[in-house]
């Protein structure tokens, strides 16, 4: 078994530990809510805030938003929100001892600020991915991190790890079904039409800052950090919960910014694992809508191919043989399944049932190299394809 698969084994073994039926999540507890407060109620609070508000065995306690009509776009949209108490400080909401967990789902350059101050509340904390920026900012809630009680669930938006499919993909590679792993690819190609224009935006100041944070370097992080961050991660835990060693990037912009600061709207980078394992990363958006997001492990046997809403296995089939050199028809799928499931749903669900059950869980070192990662690839974009390393990345915080 080689140091790849052995490492995969591990980290195949703690998500089988994850691993949650969701239909009988706080069966047992159904008397026992936990009351959680949202700190940021735009459209990721309140998506993430619904789906907590209408998981078993939760109540939803405080919202706290800077902006009048954030807070009233909750309580219309969030189930339970207008009954429940409102801070317009943050830090008022961390200081309610009735509260037990918290939501942040603030601009992504905030959550360093909201994370470093939500650890010393004791509450249990889910914070929306990215964990900053760049990379000052992840340093910070690194050093936050470091203060997390021993009891406490602590866990970030990167979904796709509570999912069946993929959970069933990592069971797939811990037990060696495909093999050794050789290559790892994430593809991000998603999005609509390119605009034609600049919003026509009403606000100033740090107002404008905040509210159209998505489409700022300073603020967002970039597409790359913002969205690809998911594939990502997922690259770093197939690869047995590890980070690349360095990073080959290129990009560039198809379109004009007529707003904003992106620096690209399509990039590919390499990331260079231990053991000669590289993953992929393809990202493309404006792509008139179509979109294909997935990762693909090959491995010395099979292919595992695992999205959002399906797991497959690929192998030789002896019994299809291709018909001559030009036959490209696929005819090795050997396994597949279908979910339609919400997979944030699904991580909701595993951080309220680890607060009931009173099983720790931590996944700040997880979030804070996946996004390393995303920065590390950025970097590399931004001067024109040369290679930087883990190292040399860390040493810019």
């Amino acid at each position: 078994m080689s140091d790849i698969t052995r490492r995969a084994a591990a980290a195949g073994t703690a998500a089988n530990l994850l691993i949650l039926n969701s239909q009988t999540a706080f069966g047992s507890q159904a008397n026992s809510a936990v009351s959680f407060g949202i700190i940021g109620t735009g459209g990721r609070g309140t998506l993430v805030g619904t789906l907590m508000a209408k998981n078993p065995g939760t109540r939803l306690a405080a919202i706290s938003d800077l902006y009048g009509d954030k807070i009233d776009s909750a309580k219309t949209n969030i189930p339970t929100a207008d009954k429940a108490k409102v801070y317009r400080n943050y830090k008022e909401l961390l200081a309610d001892k009735s509260i037990d967990a918290v939501l942040i789902s603030t601009p992504v350059y905030l959550h360093p600020e909201h994370f470093e101050a939500a650890v010393p509340s004791g509450k249990h904390i889910y914070c929306e991915k990215p964990a900053g920026a760049d990379v000052p900012g992840v340093l910070r809630l690194a050093r936050a991190a470091k203060g997390i009680a021993a009891d406490r669930v602590v866990q970030f938006g990167f979904q796709q790890r509570f999912a069946p499919q993929y959970l069933k993909a990592m069971e797939a590679l811990k037990t060696g079904k495909i093999g050794e792993m050789k290559l790892m690819i994430s593809y991000w190609v998603i999005g609509g039409m390119p605009p034609l224009k600049a919003p026509n935006v009403p606000w100033t100041g740090e107002e404008e800052k905040i509210r159209t944070w998505g489409r700022w370097m300073a603020t967002s992080g970039g597409p790359i950090v913002e969205q690809d961050c998911h594939g990502i991660d997922m690259l770093n835990w197939y690869a047995g919960e590890q980070h690349p060693t360095h990073a080959i990037g290129t990009g560039g912009l198809r379109y004009p910014v007529h707003y904003g600061d992106w620096k690209t709207d399509h990039h590919n980078v390499t990331y260079f694992y231990p053991d000669r394992l590289e993953g992929w990363l393809t990202s493309i958006k404006y792509t008139a809508d179509f979109r294909s997001v997935k990762e693909q492990l090959f491995g010395s046997k099979g292919l595992i191919e695992i999205a959002r809403t399906y797991y497959k296995f690929h192998a030789p089939n002896a019994n299809s043989p291709l018909r001559n050199a030009d036959d490209l028809e696929d005819k090795t799928l050997i396994e597949q399944m279908e979910s339609r499931r919400d997979i944030t749903a699904d991580a909701v669900a595993h951080f309220f049932q680890r607060i009931v059950d009173k099983k720790p869980y931590n996944m700040s070192q997880i979030a804070i190299d996946s996004t390393l990662t995303a920065l590390m690839g950025r970097l590399s974009i931004e001067r024109g394809g040369k290679e930087v390393t883990w190292a040399e990345m860390q040493k810019m915080g």
